[in-house]
């Protein structure tokens, strides 16, 4: 048996406004998502921004939604609503359906 290095789960913060239907949509988008496209698992985040305005602040978010790939590196920002999955899948470097 080998000691192989555990793949890194993906670690995603999304900044949303508040309770609003288009909110929950992008939420429950993003999480249909991440279950179908990533097997080693996943960690999301949901950051409402009048909860927490020093998170965004200290995020530097200037548009919402806005959604933060921390890890694996290397970081990236996404913005806007997701429906382009494969455009999403590529900025977050996952594979799409159509390279397996």
């Amino acid at each position: 048996m080998t000691d192989e290095p555990k793949p890194e789960r993906l670690h995603l913060m999304l900044f949303i406004s508040g309770a609003s239907p288009a909110s929950a949509q992008t939420v429950n988008r993003l999480r249909g998502l991440c279950d179908r496209n990533c097997p080693d698992g996943y960690e999301l985040e949901i950051v409402d921004v009048y909860q927490q305005p020093e998170l965004v602040s200290s995020r530097g978010v200037v548009a919402v939604p806005s959604l933060f790939k921390d890890l694996p590196l290397p970081m990236r920002l996404l913005a806007g609503n997701f429906t382009d999955e494969p455009a999403v899948l590529a900025a977050l470097g996952l594979p799409t359906t159509k390279d397996e």
